[in-house]
C-alpha cells in the first residue's frame, strides 16, 4: 500500500564486546513503525560482510559482500554483492566509470519495480523509485549529520512510498558507499591496483 511518510530520524547505536560488536542505526517512522539496521550482522565472520534492515512493518532485507576481501571490511561494499528483500533476489547493475554521480548510480529492479540510488556527497545519498504507467514514483532523500553520540540520519521521502521503498532506503545506511562517488571509485581503482600487485611479489 502506498502512503505518505512523515520524516524521521534514525539514531546511531553499538552493543557488545570488542570482537563481537554490532552497530547500526534505529528509529521510527510515523507510518512504517519501527526501523533497525545492523552492521555488521555477523562481526566475527572472515568470508563475508553482511548489513541487515528489519522492522515491525517493513519487508526484511540484507546486503552481503562475499571475497578475500572481507576480512578487512567494516562495512559491507557494492563489489561482489547480494542483496535480498524479503525472499526474493534483487537484480542490480551499476557504471562505475560513469562521469557523474547519477550516472555512477546502482541500478536496482525488484519485482516490477525500477529503483536509482545515488550519492550526493559522502553524507547524502537519494533513492528514487521510477514511474510507470500506475504510479508516479516515489523519492527518499538519506542524510547523516553529527559526529559520535549525536549522529543521526534524517529520512525524507518525496511521493507516497511503499514498505520495500523505506527498507531499501534504510539498509544503504548499513553499506559503504563509497564507490558511488568520483573519489571513492579512483580510491577503490588503486587500491585494488596494489592489492594485485602486492599478490604477485610472493
Amino acid at each position: 500500500m502506498h502512503s505518505a511518510a512523515t520524516p524521521f530520524v534514525l539514531h546511531h547505536w553499538k552493543e557488545g564486546g570488542r570482537r563481537e560488536q554490532r552497530s547500526g542505526w534505529r528509529g521510527t517512522s510515523p507510518e512504517f513503525g519501527d526501523i533497525k539496521v545492523t552492521s555488521p550482522l555477523n562481526p566475527s565472520s572472515s568470508e563475508s560482510v553482511v548489513a541487515e534492515v528489519r522492522g515491525g512493518s517493513i519487508p526484511t532485507a540484507t546486503f552481503e559482500s562475499r571475497g578475500i576481501h572481507a576480512e578487512v571490511l567494516t562495512l559491507p561494499t557494492l563489489n561482489r554483492m547480494t542483496l535480498r528483500l524479503g525472499d526474493a533476489t534483487v537484480h542490480t547493475s551499476r557504471n562505475r566509470w560513469a562521469p557523474t554521480h547519477r550516472g555512477r548510480a546502482l541500478r536496482m529492479r525488484y519485482g516490477g519495480d525500477r529503483y536509482r540510488l545515488w550519492a550526493v556527497n559522502r553524507r547524502r545519498y537519494v533513492l528514487t523509485r521510477l514511474p510507470d504507467g500506475e504510479d508516479p514514483g516515489t523519492r527518499i532523500t538519506v542524510a547523516r549529520s553529527g559526529r559520535g553520540r549525536r549522529r543521526q540520519i534524517a529520512v525524507t521521502v518525496t511521493g507516497r512510498a511503499v514498505a520495500a521503498d523505506i527498507t531499501l532506503a534504510a539498509l544503504f545506511t548499513g553499506v559503504d558507499r563509497s564507490v558511488l562517488t568520483r573519489r571513492g571509485t579512483v580510491r577503490a581503482f588503486v587500491s585494488r591496483a596494489f592489492g594485485l600487485f602486492a599478490q604477485t611479489q610472493y
